[in-house]
């Protein structure tokens, strides 16, 4: 699968935003979920409800991390 991105509309503030490092982060995610998949399948549903859940949380503020340093490198720039 590619990793490059080629063109995306974006707001101002979030031009520094690196999509390559989002859409990795998004790439994980589809790994744990398929990972909690297979956990639930193997009877063990608990595990697979934690591994969710912890990766949702982690996954959000990896995300708002990265959004906070674009906008704060526009503030720098403008």
């Amino acid at each position: 699968m590619s990793r490059k991105v080629k063109s995306v509309r974006v707001p101002l503030e979030l031009e520094t935003l690196n999509l390559s490092k989002l859409i990795r982060e998004f790439e994980n995610y589809l790994r744990d979920l398929e990972s909690a998949t297979l956990l639930k399948q193997d009877g063990n549903r608990d595990a697979a409800e934690a591994l969710i859940k912890t990766r949702q949380l982690d996954l959000g503020k990896r995300i708002a991390k990265m959004i906070w340093e674009a906008r704060v490198e526009y503030g720098k720039i403008k």
